[in-house]
């Protein structure tokens, strides 16, 4: 057996079970690791010790009763800091939020601690799940496992990062553009965005509420669909909640994908961004794997990578603009200065433009319905490997698509699992992602390939007591030359919006404005009043 903070957690849970392993000890275990390596990693905003040993006698007490509550009973977990917790410190990792404590739990939250789980703490995440790794915060960003001078990839920063070091077998974080999936491929774990409504979002800070997500961070795929079965199911407060019944998603998981139509869309990777070549040889390692586990795989195509991410900035930008517009007229020296670079662009797009990008959404969910008819599964890369914190930049965002955002659009399940290593050890990653409501062959399909790779047998190597390693950060502004027109412009569209910008903040914005502006253009204008997205929370259109 692995060291005890290696365990995964069906591992801990079966040994659980059977009173073979102790809560109370499993919990102390990873306290010692997070004790002795969290200064290398900044997984943790805030640990909550004393709670998790509570919980772990708790449990243990439980289930010595013959009250066994399930896998996740006595089980450690960490939540990303967004995720409202009643008593406890959250953040949101901003200066804005420094000293919020809730008074009630987030749905997720509170469905956790009924399986019986013991929380260990609050994740570090990107400031409000928005913009780059954050130097200038209260609580610096967390770093990857594999190699502290490299970004764990955003935003469930602290989730990712904490599973892979062996601090805690599984986390939620959210997901609006990739934000668990991202530091998921980062850092070699599992993540998954789920369908949309799948899981509630009450108590969960927003960010854009046509494209927030809730989804768990684990080491396995079978650790992902136990976690999945604890927090998914319909909630009334949650406006986007979807009614219909949860199915086991542990029970669907096999090892073989016989029958099973694999469509590979290849033009992501090869055509729409530029991916390293490493991860490019990784993915035709895993489509080999995948047909000789007995599916029939094939190459798929949806529209260019850049269609959905024009619809998704435009939506996303304009509804996390209004978040937090209060305060961003009132204390926008509060906030870090990479979250602004990427939240005050939210000012530069314009009601048509939103209304035609939500039109547009509606199409893309509309020619999914075929594509999802020929294929079970859809599989493209992920992003990774993860850049050393010093080639980040708030303008990367704007200058190479995202590959994550065309399932964030879509609405269907996603996964990122690792797929391979980089000479350097740093992990590679591909996604899966399916129809509306199919998580079940999402992470059948996962499942299955996992098993039949040696990806999950390695681990990064963290050695106590090495000093954190000295990193760069990025620069806020490029210094890229503006033309007096689009200050102008830029000027006038944050004045109506009621921002008062210092020079620096001008700048930054200045600097985003041409390709915020080139993405409204780009947004299809030619629909027709049939195309009126009435209820931006349906994962489909009507016929």
């Amino acid at each position: 057996m692995p060291e005890l903070h290696f365990i995964t957690l069906a591992e801990a849970a079966k040994l659980i079970e059977a009173r073979k392993l102790s809560p109370v000890e499993l919990t102390q275990a990873y306290l010692r690791r997070i004790e002795a390596l969290d200064e290398q990693i900044n997984a943790f905003i805030t640990l909550t010790g004393e709670l998790a040993i509570e919980q772990a006698r708790k449990a243990e007490a439980e289930i010595a009763a013959g009250r066994y509550r399930g896998p996740l009973h006595g089980v450690a977990f960490g939540l990303k800091d967004l995720y409202a917790t009643a008593g406890i410190l959250t953040t949101g990792h901003s200066r804005v939020r420094i000293d919020h404590v809730p008074k009630a739990d987030a749905t997720t939250t509170a469905k956790l601690y009924q399986a019986g789980a013991v929380l260990l703490g609050k994740l570090a995440t990107c400031e409000f799940a928005h913009g780059a790794p954050a130097f200038d915060a209260p609580w610096p960003p967390a770093r990857n496992p594999w190699n502290p001078v490299h970004f764990t990839g955003g935003s469930s920063s602290g989730s990712g990062a904490a599973v892979a070091a062996g601090f805690l077998p599984g986390a939620l974080g959210s997901d609006t553009g990739g934000s668990v999936r991202i530091p998921a491929a980062m850092c070699g774990t599992v993540g998954l965005k789920p369908t949309y409504g799948l899981v509630s979002r009450y108590g969960v800070t927003p960010n854009s509420f046509t494209f927030d997500h809730c989804g768990p961070l684990t080491w396995t795929v079978e650790d992902c669909a136990i976690m999945l079965g604890a927090i998914a199911g319909y909630d009334a407060r949650d406006s986007g909640s979807v009614d219909r019944p949860v199915p086991d998603y542990r029970a669907a998981l096999r090892p073989d994908l016989r029958g099973v139509r694999v469509g590979v869309v290849r033009h992501f990777w090869e055509e729409d961004v530029k991916t390293n070549e490493q991860l490019a040889r990784a993915m035709d390692d895993a489509l080999d794997v995948l047909k000789r586990l007995g599916a029939k795989v094939e190459d798929a195509r949806m529209r260019p990578l850049q269609d959905y991410v024009d619809v998704k900035m435009v939506i996303s930008e304009t509804e996390i603009f209004c978040v937090h517009h209060k305060d961003l007229i009132a204390r926008a020296d509060e906030f870090g200065l990479n979250f602004l670079a990427q939240t005050l662009t939210g000012c530069l797009f314009q009601s048509p433009e939103y209304v035609a990008a939500q039109r547009e959404r509606r199409r893309m969910l509309a020619e999914m319905r075929p594509l999802y008819e020929n294929y079970d599964v859809l599989v493209t890369t992920s992003s990774s490997p993860a850049p050393r914190f010093d080639q980040y930049s708030p303008l990367t965002m704007w200058l190479k698509p995202n590959i994550h955002v065309a399932f964030s659009v879509t609405a269907g399940p996603a996964i990122a699992l690792c797929n391979g290593y980089t000479t350097d050890g740093l992990p590679l990653s591909m996604q899966i992602a399916g129809a509306p409501f199919a998580d079940q062959e999402v992470l059948r399909v996962a499942h299955a390939y996992e098993q039949a790779t040696p990806w999950r047998g390695r681990r990064p190597n963290l050695i106590p007591g090495v000093p954190r390693a000295p990193v760069t950060p990025p620069p806020c502004l490029l210094g890229v030359p503006v033309d007096a027109a689009t200050r102008a412009q830029v000027e006038l569209l944050a004045r109506r919006a009621g921002l008062k910008l210092n020079d620096t903040l001008l700048a930054l914005l200045c600097e985003v404005a041409p390709h915020a502006f080139a993405m409204g253009a780009r947004i299809r204008r030619d629909h027709g009043w049939t195309e009126e997205p009435a209820d931006v929370f349906r994962p489909t259109v009507s016929a």
